[in-house]
Order: structure tokens, then C-alpha cells, then sequence
């Protein structure tokens, strides 16, 4: 696996990409929803990098579901 880095650097300029790729249409809540998805993205890369990952079979085991 490649090693991913949590992308912290530059964070103006990617908020300002961000904002450009909406369309002119777009709501504060538009603009936030991109803002917290990109956010999640860039902490589930940061927590597959640290390993703090669990299986599937794992989670299923935990919350006592069928896998």
C-alpha cells in the first residue's frame, strides 16, 4: 500500500477549489456538505495509514450481525 498523507498542507487553496467546483447555484449547506465530506475522506485516509482499520467480519462480530 502507498503511503497516504492527510492533506493539511495548502488548506486556503483547497478550500478555494472547493468553493470553485460548486455551481453558482449552490447554498452555505452546500458548501459545508463538501467541506465535512472532504474532512471524513481525509480522516479515514489518515486512520488507513496509522492502521487503525477493523474487518468486516470484525464489525460484523461486535455488533452480533451475520457476515
Amino acid at each position: 500500500m502507498s503511503a497516504v498523507k492527510p492533506r493539511t498542507s495548502g488548506i486556503k487553496a483547497q478550500a478555494a477549489k472547493l468553493v470553485r467546483a460548486l455551481p453558482e447555484s449552490a447554498s452555505w449547506d452546500d458548501l459545508m456538505y463538501e467541506i465535512y465530506v472532504r474532512q471524513k475522506i481525509d480522516t479515514g485516509l489518515a486512520d488507513i495509514e496509522a492502521g487503525r482499520v477493523k474487518t468486516h467480519a470484525v464489525i460484523c462480530k461486535k455488533f452480533g450481525l451475520q457476515a
